[in-house]
């Protein structure tokens, strides 16, 4: 299984034109959006999340911080980027258009509410495919089964409104394109443990929970 992955990951950095990066290394770029949210926080967490990848799997990682502004054409350098914060997230009808050719073009984004960010995230989402809704993954697709088994879908790595986690999806044809958390905030646990302080076992669970959307999005 792993193996697989790794070829899949070298092919897919190679030959698609769209995500041409200088070597042979997955990284992941945090989106920088505008509307006021801090889109900008726990910068710990991707160079944690990848480290734990790079531990924990052959796939070849660059475990450095790196965002993205959507008008800067380095977004299609990318295969995967992250999107979280608290509050609103705005994106202009040329960002929408941006964003729109990035994942018809294979690109994948992960979105994680930090809280308060669902009501934005459902408006801009359907921006760019107003046709398309988020739709609640199965505790059975394979996003929560890939590496390592999550049962009941995403973990609970911070409480919120005492509302059970889920995962969402929007899909192009059969692929999963945008994969969205809520209640559930993951990213979180993948930060250093001095930002919320969180015990041993929380954090080694969203680690793990990364690294299923990771491989996920690079082998399907």
């Amino acid at each position: 299984m792993i193996v697989m992955i790794k070829i899949l990951l070298l092919i897919f950095l190679i030959s698609t034109p769209f995500f041409a990066q200088t070597e042979p290394a997955f990284e992941i770029a945090r989106l920088k959006y505008g509307g006021g949210g801090d889109w900008y926080n726990d910068p710990s967490a991707e160079v944690n999340l990848l480290n734990f990848v790079n531990q924990n799997t052959t796939i070849k990682v660059l475990p450095e911080y790196k965002f993205v502004d959507i008008a800067n054409d380095d977004l299609f350098s990318y295969p995967f980027l992250f999107i979280t914060g608290h509050g609103n997230i705005i994106f202009s009808r040329s960002e929408t258009e941006r964003l729109k050719k990035y994942l018809e073009n294979g690109g994948f984004i992960y979105i994680d509410d930090d809280y308060g960010l669902d009501r934005a995230v459902r408006r801009e989402m359907k921006k760019i495919f107003p046709e398309k809704d988020f739709v609640e993954l199965p505790f059975a697709h394979g996003i929560y089964h890939n590496v390592y088994d999550f049962t009941y879908g995403p973990p609970k790595t911070h409480e919120h409104d005492n509302k059970p986690p889920q995962g969402f999806g929007i899909f192009i044809g059969e692929r999963l394109a945008v994969y969205y958390t809520y209640e559930s905030n993951p990213s979180d646990g993948w930060a250093d443990e001095r930002a919320h302080n969180d015990p041993p076992s929380v954090r080694e669970t969203a680690l793990k929970f990364g690294t299923n959307i990771i491989v996920w999005a690079l082998t399907n």
